[in-house]
């Protein structure tokens, strides 16, 4: 089980070249184990947020403070560890952030950008976006950018651009509100890209979550807003981001019109696009139950055509959340704390043709079924960060029973 990650060597190949690898799932032929890896270290406590890949290193973000070694171990790591892809061995990789982080990217030279809530990065005021060094843990002190307030919680990266998702609404005293378009080496804001979210409701404009298609050419959103750009976008929206400006593409749904719980400013809280860009899933929260309401649901939508979209298909839990979503191509792997997939007739429990997934599932791209994949985990608040790589499928979580087994917050289901 200890094989390297293609994606890591994929990554560190564009690095040499100077180029900041795209931010997307890998395709995987089949379905991946339901073992986990045995060496994958243990976060102790808080919440794995984010993973990204460097070179031959795992970087992970979150709310923790603890991590044991695989000898078992303990050390200090606040909000951000590193280790071996190879065999889990734990890097010094110890940098000083004053707050959580929420979302990584991967870039070139050995770097990582790290969104989230914080203020300040060994010892430095830079709040909310850093990159840092993976093998020192040191401030890229050319890079630059910084929120107003607020925090980052979703990180894309594509050729010279880094976006940058949360509830932000100024980068670098820059009004960019809940979305941005960097310079991936300075942090500068790109001066003509402004998609210019808004909502009508009493809220804060909130980007949970984005996904960036593989080419770079379109960003799906997803969050707290109703117009992008000026036109109707009801908490979904995807972005031709080919060009020099945020143009809103002539695709909408109106699938996420209705309402959930009325406490959710939006109930939207996954996106992830397809390995060759031809559709993306969205994972929803909610509190609600029924087959024809999107709560807690899973849903497939394709990118071709123009105009009004429905989804392909719905997979719902039965009114528990699902949190996040990676796309292979084999599977769209979902995580949450939900208990069934294939429920739409169950309240909080099975109902007709419903099948156990606790915490964790896989559902098939093309029906919309639930997969046999079901290694199980300890359910808590859910997963909260998924990375498809060539060798396997990485979850992070706040819960540490994975596939049946001890592994504190993180750990890797290898492909067979």
């Amino acid at each position: 089980m200890r094989r390297r990650l293609f994606a890591a060597v994929t990554i560190a190949v564009a690095t040499l070249a100077g180029v900041v690898p795209a931010v997307a799932q890998v395709a995987q032929p089949t379905v991946v184990s339901a073992d986990p890896v045995d060496w994958t270290p243990h976060v102790l406590d808080g919440t794995v947020h984010a993973i990204a890949v460097v070179g031959d290193t795992v970087v992970v973000g979150g709310t923790f403070s603890a991590v044991a070694s695989v000898d078992g171990l303990r050390y200090r790591r606040d909000y951000l560890l590193a280790f071996s892809a190879v065999d889990g061995r734990l890097h010094r990789f110890a940098p000083r952030l004053d707050g959580p982080v929420y979302a990584l990217a991967a870039g070139p030279d050995g770097t990582v950008y790290v969104g989230g809530a914080f203020r300040t990065v060994n010892g430095v005021a830079q709040r909310g976006l850093a990159r840092l060094s993976v093998e020192s843990g040191a401030r890229v002190t050319g890079f630059t950018a910084s929120i107003n307030w607020g925090d980052v919680r979703t990180l894309a990266t594509h050729g010279q651009w880094l976006y940058a998702g949360g509830t932000f609404s100024a980068v670098n005293r820059v009004p960019r509100i809940a979305l941005a378009r960097l310079n991936a080496g300075s942090g500068a804001v790109d001066s003509g890209f402004d998609a210019a979210i808004t909502t009508t409701g009493d809220h804060r404009v909130k980007v949970e979550d984005f996904a960036l298609a593989p080419d770079g050419r379109r960003l799906v959103i997803a969050g707290a807003f109703t117009h992008v750009a000026g036109a109707p976008r009801t908490q979904l929206a995807l972005l031709d981001t080919g060009g020099p400006r945020a143009v809103v593409a002539n695709w909408y749904t109106d699938a996420y019109r209705g309402s959930c719980d009325a406490a959710y400013d939006t109930y939207l809280r996954g996106v992830d696009f397809a390995p060759d860009g031809s559709y993306f899933a969205v994972v929803t929260t909610g509190n609600g139950a029924g087959p024809t309401r999107m709560c807690d649901t899973a849903a497939r939508f394709d990118v071709a055509g123009a105009g009004a979209h429905r989804p392909v298909w719905v997979n719902h839990t039965g009114g528990n959340t699902l949190l996040a979503v990676a796309v292979t191509g084999s599977a769209v792997y979902v995580g949450g704390h939900q208990q069934w997939l294939d429920n739409p007739h169950g309240n909080k429990t099975a109902g007709p043709g419903a099948v156990p997934r606790p915490g964790i599932g896989a559902i098939d791209p093309r029906s919309g079924k639930a997969l046999s994949w079901n290694p199980t985990r300890s359910r808590g608040v859910g997963v909260r960060a998924f990375l498809a790589t060539g060798s396997g499928l990485w979850v992070g979580s706040d819960t540490d029973r994975l596939g049946n087994e001890y592994h504190g917050r993180i750990g890797m289901f290898p492909l067979p």
